[in-house]
Formats: structure tokens, C-alpha cells, sequence
């Protein structure tokens, strides 16, 4: 007999109490935001003054203004090495820890840890690691007597911001892709064995392709999650007058609409970035029939 189940009864009283919440939030959170900031784009609002129609005047402005055009290339060359170094960790980390061995569950709570601390708390530290006089770095360099480096300067700031926001995400990749490693079948692994593939033609052959839902599923979170940073890049690459070393679409939200209060361009800003990240959507989920496999 073939069907599907469906909840009966009092199970489906139930079954849209638990979802109320979720339902609820993507209603109000997500695409009541999504309307309230298409329509404040149309607009020009200080949070004061009363808002003036402006149409499409948000969108021109922007379409000429240089700083919100580099905060777009700086955004997606941002993604574009963080999304990679993320999937590497993280795929390195599960890999070991799905080793086995004693202390497990310690090593997976030091690897998941920075996922659950404040980002305001790690900044500072990185803050104090990449510092140009006393920072840890700098005196590890020093200590032999190699000459310290600017990591924050405008050289070297884009490496050193990506691999401090990368290692706050390692934790949360690892530990998604050790839940795939751990749903691999071992006797695929025995019936390889026997035939005397190598442990190389086991990971390429067996352990990637099964796990690639996994993959796919945190290359996802990352891309999103690059394209939204904030925490770490404020900490790190602020300036004075609200200016950033290394200003983000999400920072000049920031800027325009909780510093300087002009609420139609922030808008505008996050409209745009919301039509980068569905756009981008779009053609992972078109990849996915040819690079996942379901087994």
C-alpha cells in the first residue's frame, strides 16, 4: 500500500501549534521586513521629518554612488574567498573529528564554542591579535626577528578580516558536515576496502558525494552569511565618522540608516542586497540536481 501519512485528528491541532511560531516569524520577520523595506526605499525619511516620495530616486542615487558600488565588489569578493575557506575548514575539522578517540565530545564543544560566543567579544580579541604595536601577533613575529606588520592597514585588512570572520564559522560547518560524514553507510566503506581503493578514491568516490547534501546545504549558510557580515567587519575595520576600511553592503546599511538616518537609502541598500542573495539562490538550487547527490 502506498500513500502519505498526514497527521489526524488532534495531531493537527498540534501539529500547527508547533508551527505557529515559525510560521508567524517568517511572516512578520521575514517578509513583513522584506515589504516595510521596499516600501521605505520609495522613500526619502529621517525618522524625524515626515517621509516624501521619492520613487526610484533611492535606486538612481545609488547606481552613481562610487562608495556603494566598491561596497558591492568588496561584498562579493568577501563571499567569493570566505564561502571556500569555510567548506575547507569546516570539511577538515569533521574529517578529524569523526575520527574517534578520547575526548571527543571536549574537542567538539572548543570547535563549536566560537559559534555560540559573542561576536562583539571575539572582535575585540581579534582586535587585540591583529594590533600593530602589542599585538599577539606582531610579538610572535618580533620574538624572531622577523619586522611586525600592519594587519589591519589597507593592505593586508581584507585578508585579515576574512580569516577572523572564517574562524568564527568554523565551528557550525564542522559540526553540520560531521552529522554527514556520520550518516555515511560503513559497509560502503568495507565493500571499497575489499575491492583495495585507497583512501584517497574512498573520500573522492564515497565520503564527497554522499555528503555533498550536507556541503551544499552549509555552502548555503555561508554564502548567506558572507553576504550579511557585520559583526566582525564593524570591530575591526571602523573609522571615524562612521567610515569602515572595508565597508560592506550590510555596513553602509548600517551607516545611512542608524547613523546618519536616512532610512529610504539604507532601505534601498537592503533591497538590493536581498535581490544579490535571491538571485544567487537561484542558481545554487539550479547546480544542485548536477553537483548533489541524494542516496
Amino acid at each position: 500500500m502506498t500513500g502519505t501519512l498526514k497527521p489526524l485528528g488532534a495531531e493537527r491541532v498540534w501539529l500547527w501549534a508547533m508551527l505557529a511560531p515559525t510560521i508567524l516569524g517568517i511572516i512578520f520577520g521575514t517578509a513583513g521586513s522584506l515589504v516595510a523595506s521596499g516600501a521605505i526605499s520609495l522613500l526619502k525619511w529621517d525618522l524625524i521629518n515626515p517621509a516624501s516620495w521619492v520613487g526610484l530616486g533611492n535606486y538612481s542615487q545609488l547606481a552613481v554612488d562610487p562608495k556603494f558600488l566598491a561596497s558591492i565588489r568588496v561584498t562579493l569578493e568577501f563571499t567569493a574567498l570566505y564561502v571556500p575557506l569555510c567548506i575547507v575548514g569546516s570539511l577538515a575539522l569533521a574529517l578529524l573529528l569523526n575520527r574517534g578517540g578520547h575526548g571527543q565530545g571536549f574537542f567538539r564543544t572548543m570547535v563549536f564554542a566560537p559559534s555560540i560566543t559573542s561576536a562583539v567579544a571575539i572582535g575585540l580579541i581579534f582586535n587585540w591579535i591583529y594590533a600593530k604595536d602589542e599585538g599577539l601577533l606582531n610579538r610572535m613575529i618580533a620574538a624572531v626577528g622577523l619586522p611586525t606588520v600592519n594587519w589591519l592597514g589597507d593592505r593586508n585588512i581584507f585578508f585579515s578580516v576574512t580569516i577572523a570572520n572564517v574562524w568564527g564559522a568554523l565551528g557550525e560547518g564542522a559540526i553540520i558536515l560531521l552529522a554527514g560524514l556520520k550518516s555515511v553507510p560503513a559497509t560502503y566503506y568495507e565493500a571499497a576496502t575489499i575491492d583495495g581503493a585507497s583512501a584517497r578514491k574512498k573520500f573522492f568516490s564515497i565520503t564527497l558525494p554522499l555528503i555533498s547534501p550536507a556541503i551544499f546545504f552549509q555552502v548555503i549558510i555561508a554564502t548567506v552569511n558572507a553576504l550579511q557580515a557585520f559583526e566582525y567587519i564593524y570591530m575591526l575595520t571602523r573609522r571615524t565618522q562612521g567610515e569602515s576600511a572595508m565597508a560592506t553592503v550590510v555596513y553602509m546599511v548600517y551607516r545611512n540608516g542608524f547613523r546618519w538616518f536616512s532610512m529610504g537609502l539604507a532601505s534601498a541598500q537592503a533591497m538590493i542586497l536581498a535581490v544579490v542573495i535571491i538571485a544567487l539562490m537561484v542558481v545554487y538550487f539550479r547546480l544542485e540536481k548536477k553537483l548533489v547527490t541524494y542516496d
